[in-house]
């Protein structure tokens, strides 16, 4: 049995989203007082007295009927199915409404446990009369809770517990996460799509239709993979609204969260500059990197159209030479398997540690071919080093003097390390340190 599932759902507005951040302990959902904001499944890792549960924040489910509402409401029924326990979410403040009447009639169909939560109740004077107002769903007795100051949070997790099915796996989520990010449009959703082969994930041709990080699960090889998919980000001149700055840090933490950060390319238009800005920060946080160039199919091919916009993509990222590139299409699914290849192959780099014996002698095989550096008579000496960390892999140099360690002869130790070892889609960082530190 696969671990649980637990679909938080309710009408707009209810406070859904900050319940979700509250149990999963993160500010992974946009939370704002609009009805609206989330519009997709948003997946999050949770605990509760030990057992690990996967969490899915929905959109609200209104009757209105335009074309977004349509799609946000297809969203939530289908986290429905996929739960094995529902949190029906209502405001305890605004009493019960009919739109709640509809969502309750649907769930009493789908014939799965459901908690009702009565959200937004922080005076114990007003809860009688708030219970007493949604007992009429007959679901059950409804829990009253503030999400937003974490009152009762535990009841409420008591009784989703109690749900769960009796062969659950419970144990903690160690799926390779690999974190899809680029500029809007650029069709990080329609990848995630093609790969599940369902419409997991809002699709328009809206620039910004994903707003949140969205977390996928899927098995690929026997190895449990998380994507998420993210809000393009734009430049940072035309994000002007709250919403988008929210957006933008949403992306930014799904980069720090990763294992493997896949950067998509429009093959259509090419490397712009807001592609650098995100590929320089998951470069600095470490991430394994893969640069995926989709739309490939609607590109007019010549003789080396590829190896030229391969040079093209090398010569303005120098700075990731070691990221492997693979041309896709997410609308054909033209090479997404090997990009879950690659990510793989990447993810395995970056958990490579090589001994201090052998990475000693490499050391001592570079300097002998390439002297080091030397200022006003003093000459950098590398006395031993030795790998101290994976994910990405981290080396200390203990030097004589680490002013002597030019910027040059750091590049030329890392790509001698590469050539022994690869270190495919990984930066590798290397530390001098003095003998007296």
């Amino acid at each position: 049995m696969s671990r649980p599932i637990v679909a938080i759902v309710g009408r707009p507005n209810v406070g859904k989203s900050t319940l979700f951040n509250r149990i999963t302990r993160t500010r992974t959902s946009i939370v704002q007082g609009e009805p609206g904001v989330t519009r997709d499944r948003i997946y999050g890792d949770a605990e509760w007295l030990n057992k690990h549960f996967t969490l899915i924040d929905t959109g609200g489910i209104d009757s209105e009927d335009d074309i977004i509402t349509r799609k946000v409401r297809v969203q939530a029924m289908a986290a429905v199915e996929q739960a094995d326990v529902i949190v029906f979410v209502v405001d305890g403040r605004a009493g019960l409404t009919g739109i709640d009447e509809e969502i309750a009639d649907i769930l009493r169909r789908h014939q799965k446990p459901v908690v009702l939560c009565a959200n937004k109740v922080e005076s114990t004077l007003s809860s009688w009369e708030a219970a007493s107002d949604f007992y009429r769903l007959g679901l059950g007795e409804p829990i009253l809770v503030s999400a937003e100051h974490g009152q009762n949070i535990g009841d409420l997790l008591d009784a989703v517990v109690e749900n769960f099915p009796e062969d659950a796996d419970l144990d903690e989520d160690e799926s390779l996460k690999i974190a899809i990010v680029g500029r809007p449009n650029v069709g990080k959703s329609s990848l995630v799509n093609k790969l599940l082969g369902e419409e997991r994930v809002i699709v328009s041709d809206v620039a910004g239709t994903t707003r949140d990080a969205i977390d996928t699960k899927l098995i690929y090889k026997d190895q449990p993979l998380t994507l998420i998919d993210t809000a393009g980000l734009r430049r940072r001149s035309k994000v002007d609204e709250d919403l988008e700055y929210y957006s933008v840090v949403r992306t930014l933490g799904a980069v720090e969260r990763s294992d493997v950060t896949v950067i998509m390319i429009d093959g259509t238009e090419g490397l712009t500059e807001q592609d650098k800005k995100i590929a320089g920060y998951a470069h600095e946080k470490g991430r394994g990197m893969i640069l995926a160039v989709n739309k490939w199919d609607l590109v007019p091919k010549e003789t080396n159209t590829m190896r030229d916009f391969e040079r093209a993509l090398r010569a303005e990222l120098q700075f990731l030479s070691y990221a492997p590139i693979v041309f896709i299409s997410a609308l054909t699914g033209q090479r997404l398997y090997s990009l879950l290849d690659l990510s793989l192959d990447v993810n395995e780099a970056r958990s490579m540690r090589i001994s201090t014996g052998r990475f000693n002698e490499i050391l001592q095989d570079a300097m002998a071919m390439n002297q080091p550096p030397s200022d006003k008579g003093v000459r950098l000496k590398i006395f031993y080093g030795s790998q101290v960390q994976v994910n990405p892999p981290v080396f200390v140099l203990h030097v004589n003097r680490k002013d002597l360690m030019h910027f040059s002869y750091q590049r030329y130790l890392e790509n001698r390390i590469r050539q022994e070892y690869g270190f495919m889609g990984t930066p590798i960082m290397l530390i001098s340190k003095e003998r007296d530190e």
